[in-house]
Parts: structure tokens; C-alpha cells; sequence
């Protein structure tokens, strides 16, 4: 049986990435500076005016508007920003339901982790291909002045009995001079670009079809072409849509927030069970509840890809894995 399944990734100069950039940052000096912060410092983005907002309780000093300058400035926005901020420290009441003797979920919710054995990352391949051509890109427009930071690329893999056979389709959308004709950025991207990454690929990359550019002009971009704000490309930060997905982003949170950590760990466990040759295939759903230092349920998908029988992979997990915050943040 065949069937196509598409993912996407975007570059740092996408408004929504760039907002998730700039709070991570912020939570990385945060946590460098006191490890217990607790952080949901978020923004949102548009034209020349970027707002702050969320919760912070730590004893680091952070210069916000500094630390977002700096962001802004290396992705290669050249114009000033207009900088509101609102923060305030997270609510008492949920501080004192989450910092106790054993440290409780910052918020209820469930995550998914998932795990293949399709490419060397224990990834599906379409994220994987998608993901690599952004890092490239973003290699080859800082070495040059006619390309910018935002970009979108999208890439269709065609499975035969959920093998992946062909890369069947190539979508890069780049930002670029106004100068540069049709021809010279496609040859640029396909040279620079598609080419270097794609020669991993050599036995899947054959009567590939190559889209550079569909829309003929993107010469307005960032948040002057678009409006941004943090965890909007969590199908972006996870499996392109070949797994699910939890009901909250990563970016802005510390550990605490199990929307974040236990995502990371539930596709660490995943990548376990895959490795170690359980399945071929696997997703792991955890839920959590405000408060409590155990997850509420945990469910094993492998989609009858497993080698062993599913109590034996519970089992598995069960022995060699903890599940509860501190030990996620341990």
C-alpha cells in the first residue's frame, strides 16, 4: 500500500520562530541564573513592535528588551523595535501547589512522544528532510546579503508499506532581495541548498519534483509580511503530523511544565523502545494533573510494528523509566 505524508519546518526568521526563540532565551538566562525559576515569559510580534507578556517567578535579573535586541538583531532586522512588556510572577496559587517536598506537574495536560526506526534519528523522514534543508539554509543566507532569515520549507515522502521509497516533492520558500531574478534564487537554493542536504538521500531523491519560490516574490518578510507569537509550529518542533501532538507548546517554559519536559521524555522512552528493537514503530501518550508528582495514565501505541508482546514493552517501561517531574528534570 502507498500514501504521502507531508511535513514542514520553517526558518528563525518566521515570526512564530522567532517569537519562540526570543522566550527560550529568555528562559535560558533565567535558568542560568537561578535553576528554579519558574518561567512562561512569552511575545508576540508584529512590524516594528514586539510585546512581552507572561509569568516569572525567579531571582535572576533579566533584561528583557536587551536579551530580545540581541535576537533580533542576528536574525538581520536592521530597523529599531517598539518594546511593551507585561510580566508578572506566577500565581500563589498554583506556586504552592507545584513547589512542595516532591515537586508537582505546573499544569495538567497530556503530551505525546514518538519514535521510528525509518531514518538514523529515530525520526519520521519527511520532519527529518524538512528540518535539515532550514539548518542549511539558514547556513547559506548568513554568508550572503541577498538572502533573508524567513523561510518555510515543505517535503512530501512517499511510503510503500510504510516504507519511505521516494522523496516525491520539494517546497522551498525563501525570503530575498529584490534585486535577484526567478532564476538566480532557484539556482542558488537548488545548489546551495536542496543539493548538499539531499545527497544523504541519493536512493530515495529520483524524479523529485523541485518547487522554489511558488508565490514568484518574497521580498517582504518577517513581521512586516506576517504577524508571530510563541507555540504556534509545535507540529513544526515535533513529527511534522506523522505523530500527535499535545495540547500545549515548548517554548517560554521551564521543566516544571510538563507540556515541555515530559513531551522531550515521553519520545526519550519512545526512542528506548524503538532502539532496543521492541518496535518498529512508537508513541507513548502521559497525562498529567496540576499538583501531582505522578502521571494520571500513560498509553503504548506501536501500531502492530511491536517484536515483543505490548505487556512486555509496558513492562519495559515500567523497570527503566520514571515518569514524575523531578525525575524528568533530574
Amino acid at each position: 500500500m502507498k500514501k504521502i505524508i507531508t511535513s514542514e519546518s520553517v526558518n528563525i526568521g518566521h515570526p512564530d520562530k522567532t517569537c519562540d526563540t526570543i522566550a527560550d532565551a529568555f528562559l535560558d538566562e533565567a535558568l542560568k541564573q537561578d535553576p528554579n525559576s519558574m518561567m512562561a515569559v512569552e511575545c508576540a510580534i508584529k512590524n516594528n513592535k514586539l510585546f512581552i507578556y507572561g509569568e516569572a517567578t525567579t531571582k535572576a535579573k533579566i533584561n528583557y528588551e536587551k536579551i530580545a535586541k540581541e535576537i533580533l538583531k542576528d536574525i538581520g532586522y536592521k530597523n529599531k523595535f517598539k518594546i511593551t512588556k507585561e510580566i508578572s510572577e506566577q500565581s500563589p496559587d498554583i506556586n504552592q501547589a507545584v513547589v512542595k517536598e516532591e515537586l508537582g506537574a505546573n499544569d495538567q495536560g497530556m503530551c505525546f512522544g514518538y519514535a521510528t526506526d525509518e531514518t538514523k534519528e529515530f525520526m519520521p523522514l519527511p520532519i527529518v528532510v524538512a528540518q535539515k534543508l532550514m539548518k542549511k539554509y539558514d547556513e547559506f543566507r548568513r554568508k550572503t546579503d541577498c538572502f533573508f532569515a524567513d523561510a518555510k520549507s515543505q517535503v512530501s515522502v512517499e511510503y510503500t508499506n510504510d516504507k519511505p521509497t521516494k522523496i516525491k516533492t520539494i517546497l522551498i520558500s525563501v525570503s530575498h532581495s529584490k534585486y535577484l531574478t526567478r532564476q538566480k534564487i532557484e539556482g542558488e537554493i537548488k545548489e546551495n541548498v536542496i543539493e548538499p542536504v539531499l545527497n544523504e538521500y541519493k536512493k530515495l531523491y529520483k524524479d523529485t519534483e523541485l518547487i522554489i519560490n511558488p508565490s514568484g516574490k518574497f521580498t517582504i518578510w518577517g513581521s512586516f509580511g506576517d504577524s508571530g507569537c510563541v507555540g504556534r509550529k509545535i507540529v513544526v518542533d515535533t513529527y511534522g503530523g506523522a505523530s500527535r501532538v499535545g495540547g500545549g507548546c515548548f517554548s517560554s517554559k521551564n521543566a516544571s511544565k510538563v507540556d515541555r519536559s515530559a513531551a522531550y521524555y515521553a519520545r526519550y522512552v519512545a526512542k528506548n523502545i524503538v532502539a532496543n528493537g521492541l518496535a518498529k514503530r512508537c508513541e507513548i501518550q502521559v497525562s498529567y494533573g496540576i499538583g501531582l508528582s505522578k502521571p494520571i495514565s500513560m498509553y503504548i501505541e506501536t501500531f502492530g510494528s511491536e517484536t515483543v508482546p505490548l505487556k512486555e514493552i509496558y513492562k519495559f517501561v515500567e523497570k527503566n523509566f520514571n515518569f514524575s517531574p523531578s525525575n524528568i528534570i533530574k
